[in-house]
């Protein structure tokens, strides 16, 4: 195989003052970081479908770079052409994973049995590739949104014929997840919704949605899958309203159909923006219930009302992700880089540059979440602010030991002048700026 990426050498850490585009400024794998590698806290991934495939289209254009890689489009000779240069591309910048669809894979054929044929051929190909550089698999998944026969939903359609469609594509993806290796599965609902509620029946689609996820489940624990599976959550477009909406709204859809068990969250940044969140509050809702499995390192732009799936550069939204992560014990996935460079950047170094400032974000926004925890200042003041409840009636409350009568009564001998303390909010975003910038 010859080199793809020709006059890009393997990408190295030379600190924050190089002036070298094609070198990390802040990611510093053996770094140690509260005890541990940088790396390990950071296992990033690249997204097969927008690094190997996207190529600058957009609604008003056709491509701008030339991905084809000496291979002509739509052929296995491209399919190929795609593994070798992800895997000349990960070895270059030191990233352990990759994250796919299967139609990200292979051109998809007319008979789903030839398009599992050629499923089988390229990830007996991308194995081989696995066992020489030690490059693994993080998460699989099927693209149940982009064949036409999608236009109704996969698992909420309307019809039979293309539910079991769905079925069929999600055993395969599974199968091949778990022939390469996968730690996790993902649900995206790009078509599970509805653009209106005059022809749908939304009981009926979420239920059946739900039952085509425990029979994914079933079949994946029966054909050896240990890993978790994800639903990752986004509140619209394609469909004016998705049914995975935002964390809150899948967690609750999980508990309500019992499938809590199997799955977490896969947030990504930019359909936080899109549900009018920030990426802080779908992580920690996600965390705090127990359910914060995977990430897609991202970012939106909140002057536009779509997913643009921007590289991140914005160091106070991953430092506050990075924080919640620590908080929470860090991920059973990882950081998967679901995100593409910009129209206009074209270029194979383009390429490399757009992931340097992804994993130079993360990686800063990891040093600084370290910093702010080891300060001590932000978590003090939180548990100050709730010491109420650590002794006398509080902590009675917090116990389930204090009854309804009991509190109105200890409330009637209160002053009418009790006050909570203040939040303190700008003092606590002052702390932030100071260990930020300093």
């Amino acid at each position: 195989m010859s080199e793809i990426f020709k006059g890009i050498d393997t990408i190295r850490y030379e600190g924050p003052q190089s002036k070298n585009p094609l070198a990390f400024k802040f990611y510093d794998a053996e770094k140690l970081v509260m005890g541990k590698p940088m790396k390990d806290y950071l296992p990033f991934a690249m997204a097969w479908w927008h690094n190997l495939g996207a190529a600058g289209t957009d609604m008003f254009g056709r491509d701008t770079a030339d991905k084809s890689f000496g291979a002509e489009k739509g052929t296995m000779a491209h399919a190929k052409a795609k593994v070798d240069a992800g895997f000349e591309f990960m070895q270059k910048l030191g990233i352990e994973y990759f994250c796919f669809h299967d139609v990200d894979l292979v051109p998809e054929a007319d008979d789903i049995n030839e398009t599992n044929a050629r499923l089988d051929e390229i990830t007996d190909y991308i194995l081989e590739k696995m066992n020489k550089t030690g490059i693994k698999c993080l998460w699989g998944t099927a693209n149940m949104f982009s064949n036409p026969r999608f236009m109704n939903g996969a698992g909420s359609t309307n019809s039979a014929d293309v539910y079991c469609f769905a079925a069929a594509q999600i055993k395969k993806a599974l199968e091949l997840t778990v022939k390469l290796g996968g730690k996790g599965y993902v649900f995206w609902g790009g078509r599970e919704g509805y653009e209106t509620l005059l022809n749908t029946d939304v009981k009926f689609e979420q239920e059946n949605i739900a039952r085509l996820m425990h029979m994914a489940v079933d079949y994946g624990r029966k054909i050896g899958f240990t890993g978790d599976f994800y639903i990752e959550p986004k509140p619209k477009e394609p469909m004016k309203h998705q049914y995975d909406f935002d964390a809150a709204t899948a967690i609750g859809f999980l508990r309500q159909y019992g499938l809590d068990k199997d799955f977490k969250m896969n947030i990504e940044a930019n359909h936080a923006t899109l549900a009018g969140h920030t990426f802080q509050h779908e992580l920690r809702i996600s965390a705090i219930n127990g359910m914060l499995g995977s990430i897609d390192a991202n970012q939106g732009d909140y002057l536009l009302g779509w997913d643009t799936d921007e590289f991140p550069f914005d160091v106070y939204e991953a430092t506050m992700c990075m924080y919640e992560v620590l908080k929470a014990g860090g991920l059973t996935g990882g950081f998967n880089f679901d995100a593409k460079s910009r129209r206009p950047s074209n270029t194979y170094e383009d390429m490399f540059e757009s992931y340097i400032l992804g994993m130079d974000t993360f990686a800063l926004g990891l040093i600084k979440a370290a910093e702010i925890i080891e300060d001590g200042r932000i978590d003090g003041f939180v548990a100050q602010k709730y010491s109420s409840f650590n002794e006398g009636i509080g902590a009675k409350i917090v116990a389930g030991e204090a009854t309804l009568e009991e509190l109105a009564d200890y409330a009637h001998n209160l002053k009418n002048t009790t006050e909570p303390c203040s939040g303190k909010q700008e003092r606590l975003q002052g702390v932030l700026n100071s260990i930020l910038f300093k």
